[in-house]
C-alpha cells in the first residue's frame, strides 16, 4: 500500500468517525457491498455489531422483493455524480423488518459509497433513543464538536469546543467562524469554504483566538453537510486543540534552526540554505560567492568587559553585517565571533568585493559599550561556487581557509582561498577591461558551420558562433571569455551584436545561396533573462533589412527551461509573436523532457553529440536518438544532430528520420568569406 494511500484512509476514517455521533444510519459501503464503516446508529437499525461491520454486505438486509430497486439504486449512486434516492424495505440481522429512504453517493475515492438510512416511519423512538445517545456523546467528549450552517455561522457546539475558546456555549451560537480568527485563520478559511462547499473532506490547522487573545492551533477535521436535494446546509467539524504540541514543535524548530542570541541561522540552517542556493546555481548556470567572516580582536573584548558586553558586540556586528546584504542573502552565526554569508544570484565577482569592502568598513566603526568605545575589524575569507570548489563541504573549507589568510594577511581585509585565486580574480577583471575594450574596438567576428539537410544535402541553414581575436592572445573560442562576459553582464551587449550581425549575413545569404535561408544564434541563460528592452530594437532592424523574422533562429539550452518556468513561456511567446523561431540546444544532457517540448514553444530540437559519438558501438543511444527524432516529428518539430563525424553515424541519423546535421564530417566552422564561397560554389557536403 503506498504512503498516499495509507494516508487518504487514515485521514478518511477520521473524517467518518464525525458521522459515528449522527442521529440515523450512516454506512460506507464498498463497491462491492461490503460494509466499510457503519457508525452508532446505523449498526443498532441494522442489529450487527459496529466492529463486525466487514462481515456483512448491505445488500443482505434488503428484502428480496426490492433486490431490484436497490441494484439500480447502488448502481447509479457509484457512476453518478449527484445523490441517489430509492424508498424499499429492509430487515435487521433479527427478523425486524422496517421501511426506509436511502439516499447514497459515490466517495471522493470512487471505490465507495456513502449511504445515509432515513426511517420512513414508525421508528421515532429509536430515533429518539439515538438522539440523546448521541447528546450524551457529543456533550461529554474530550475533542470540541462545532457546526456551521451555510453561511458559516455557528448553529451548535459542544462544551469542550466552548471551553477550548474560552466562552460559554451560548456566546458562539450565531456567531461566524471569522469572529473567532485571526487574520491568519480567515485567510486560510476564505481558502477553505470553497472546497468544503464542493464536497471535499479537508483536514487543516487553524489558529482560533481565546477569549483572552491568546492564539489557539487546531486541526480541524470538516465534513460538509447536504439536504435530501443535495443543497449544501452546512459543515461538521471536529476540532482537537493542538496548542502544546504546536508550540513545542516550533521552539524545538527554532532552537533547532536559529541562534538564540542574534536569531540568525545557525549551522545546521546555514548548510541547508547552502545546498539550496548550489543547487539552484547549478540550474541556472550562475554562480553564488561563501564569506566567512570573523571579527578580529573579539576574544579581548570578552577578557575585559565580560561575556554580557561581549554578546552586546555580536548584536550590533549582526546588525551591520545584514545592512550590507540583501534580503534574499543568507547571513548566519556559526558559533562565537565567527559568521558566514551566502551571496547568490550576483551579476558579476565585482559585487562580492564590493560588499566584502563595505562589511569591514562597517566593522571598522568604534562600538559603543555602555559609554566606553572598542574598536574591532573583520576578517573575511571568499570562495566562490562551482569555480573553486563543487563540493559542498571543500568549499566551507576554502571559504574558512581563505579567512584565516586575512587574519594572517594583517586583518581588517578580504582573501580569497589562495593567493592562485587571488592572481585568478586579478586576471578575471583584466579580461573584463579587455572585453569592454573589444566592443568598441570591434574584435569580435563570428563564425558559422554549415547545417546540412540529410536528405538533399543542401546549405541552407548555418550556426553563428562566436570567436574573439584578441590583441595579444590570439584568436580565443567563447569557453574562453563567455563566463567572464556573463558574470559582469557584458553578454547582454554582445549577444545583441551578435544577433544584429547574424541577421545582416542572413540578409545577404538569402539574397546570394538561398530566399530561405536561416541563421541560429545561441543564447546565454544570462542573456535570457536580461534583453527584455531589446526586442523593440531588434524587430526594428530586421524590418529595416527586410529580413523575414524567421531568418533567425534562437538556440537555448535545457538549463533556460528550469529557470522560472512561468517565465520562460512568457519570454518564448515573446520570441515567436516577434516571428523568430526557437532551437534546444544539447538535448538529452540536461532536465529536459518530452513534454517540455509540447509545453515550451519550440521549433528545433539539437540532439547533443555526446549521443552521437557513440552511434557506431551503443545500441542504447541509437535507439534514444531514433526516439528523439519520432516524438519530436510526432509534435511536429525538425531535428538536427551536432557533432557527425562519420560517414557510418550520417547514414545512421539517414535511417532514422534525422532531418538536419552538422559536424567536421560536413565542415568546421568557418568565416563568413569562406562559408560564402563555399555555398556560392554549391560543393555538395554529403560525403561518398
Amino acid at each position: 500500500m503506498t504512503a498516499e494511500r495509507l494516508r487518504f484512509e487514515e485521514e478518511h476514517a477520521y473524517y467518518n468517525e464525525l458521522y459515528l455521533l449522527a442521529p440515523v444510519a450512516y454506512l460506507l459501503v464498498a463497491f462491492d457491498g461490503a460494509l466499510l464503516q457503519v457508525n452508532l446508529a446505523g449498526a443498532g437499525m441494522l442489529g450487527i455489531e459496529r466492529a463486525a461491520s466487514g462481515r456483512h454486505r448491505l445488500r443482505a438486509f434488503v428484502r428480496p422483493g426490492y433486490h431490484a430497486d436497490y441494484d439500480r439504486f447502488i448502481s447509479n449512486a457509484f457512476n453518478c455524480a449527484e445523490p441517489s434516492q430509492c424508498m424499499l424495505q429492509m430487515q435487521r440481522l433479527d427478523g425486524e423488518r422496517f421501511q426506509v429512504t436511502l439516499v447514497a453517493s459515490a466517495d471522493c475515492s470512487g471505490q465507495a459509497c456513502r449511504v445515509l438510512i432515513e426511517p420512513a416511519e414508525g421508528s421515532y423512538g429509536a430515533l429518539a433513543r439515538s438522539e440523546e445517545r448521541c447528546r450524551r456523546i457529543v456533550h461529554s467528549a474530550e475533542e470540541g464538536v462545532w457546526e456551521l450552517d451555510a453561511q458559516s455561522r455557528t448553529s451548535f457546539v459542544n462544551p469542550r469546543m466552548a471551553a477550548m475558546l474560552g466562552y460559554e456555549i451560548e456566546d458562539m451560537l450565531g456567531k461566524p467562524l471569522v469572529a473567532f480568527m485571526d487574520d491568519e485563520g480567515k485567510l486560510m478559511l476564505e481558502q477553505n469554504i470553497a472546497r468544503r462547499q464542493d464536497g471535499i473532506f479537508e483536514r487543516h490547522e487553524f489558529k482560533f483566538q481565546h477569549c483572552d487573545g491568546q492564539a489557539v492551533w487546531t486541526t480541524m477535521a470538516t465534513n460538509p453537510i447536504f439536504d435530501g436535494t443535495s443543497r449544501y446546509t452546512g459543515a461538521l467539524a471536529l476540532v482537537t486543540d493542538i496548542t502544546g504540541d504546536k508550540l513545542s514543535t516550533e521552539l524545538v524548530w527554532q532552537q533547532a534552526n536559529f541562534d538564540a542570541l542574534t536569531a540568525l541561522p545557525n549551522r545546521h540552517m546555514f548548510l541547508d540554505r547552502l545546498q539550496h542556493e548550489t543547487r539552484k546555481a547549478d540550474r541556472n548556470g550562475a554562480f553564488l560567492a561563501l564569506l566567512f567572516l570573523d571579527l578580529d580582536h573579539f576574544k579581548e573584548v570578552n577578557d575585559r568587559h565580560g561575556h554580557a558586553m561581549g554578546d552586546l558586540v555580536l548584536i550590533e556586528a549582526t546588525r551591520r553585517i545584514a545592512s550590507c546584504v540583501r534580503g534574499t542573502d543568507t547571513l548566519a552565526r556559526l558559533g562565537g565571533d565567527e559568521f558566514t554569508i551566502i551571496l547568490a544570484g550576483l551579476d558579476h565577482v565585482g559585487s562580492v568585493e564590493r560588499i566584502a569592502r563595505t562589511m569591514i568598513s562597517m566593522l571598522s566603526l568604534p562600538f559603543d559599550l555602555k559609554g566606553e568605545k572598542v574598536f574591532l575589524s573583520g576578517s573575511i575569507g571568499i570562495a566562490l561556487y562551482p569555480p573553486d570548489a563543487q563540493d559542498m563541504n571543500v568549499l566551507v573549507e576554502r571559504a574558512d581557509q581563505a579567512m584565516y589568510a586575512s587574519k594572517n594577511g594583517g586583518r581588517n581585509r578580504f582573501s580569497y582561498y589562495t593567493p592562485e585565486l587571488q592572481e585568478a580574480a586579478q586576471a578575471r577583471q583584466g579580461i573584463a577591461a579587455d572585453l569592454r575594450a573589444a566592443i568598441a574596438a570591434q574584435q569580435f567576428e563570428i563564425w558559422y558551420q554549415p547545417i546540412v539537410s540529410l536528405q538533399t544535402g543542401a546549405v541552407h541553414k548555418a550556426e553563428a558562433l562566436l570567436r574573439w581575436r584578441h590583441p595579444t592572445r590570439g584568436l580565443l573560442a567563447p569557453a574562453e571569455f563567455i563566463p567572464f562576459a556573463e558574470s559582469n553582464g557584458l553578454i547582454v551587449e554582445i549577444g545583441d551584436w551578435v544577433l544584429r550581425e547574424a541577421a545582416r549575413q542572413a540578409r545577404r545569404w538569402q539574397e546570394l545561396v538561398d530566399p530561405a535561408f536561416q541563421i541560429s544564434v545561441n543564447k546565454s541563460p544570462v542573456q535570457f533573462r536580461r534583453d527584455a528592452s531589446l526586442y523593440e530594437g531588434w524587430i526594428a532592424y530586421l524590418k529595416e533589412l527586410a529580413l523575414p523574422a524567421n531568418s533567425i533562429v534562437v538556440e537555448i539550452t535545457e538549463s533556460v527551461l528550469m529557470d522560472g518556468v512561468e517565465q520562460v513561456i512568457e519570454r518564448l511567446r515573446q520570441y515567436r509573436a516577434m516571428g523568430l523561431q526557437v532551437s534546444l540546444d544539447d538535448y538529452g544532457t540536461g532536465f529536459a523532457s518530452l513534454s517540455h517540448l509540447k509545453r515550451f514553444d519550440i521549433d528545433f530540437v539539437k540532439i547533443d553529440q555526446s549521443f552521437i559519438a557513440t552511434l557506431e558501438d551503443d545500441d542504447g543511444d541509437l535507439s534514444l536518438c531514433e526516439a528523439i527524432i519520432a516524438m519530436a516529428h510526432k509534435l511536429g518539430l525538425k531535428v538536427v544532430a551536432e557533432g557527425v563525424e562519420t560517414k557510418v553515424q550520417r547514414a545512421l541519423l539517414v535511417d532514422a528520420g534525422c532531418d538536419y546535421a552538422q559536424g567536421y564530417i560536413f565542415a568546421r566552422p568557418m568565416p563568413a568569406g569562406e562559408f560564402e564561397a563555399m555555398a556560392m560554389a554549391a560543393v555538395p557536403r554529403l560525403p561518398h
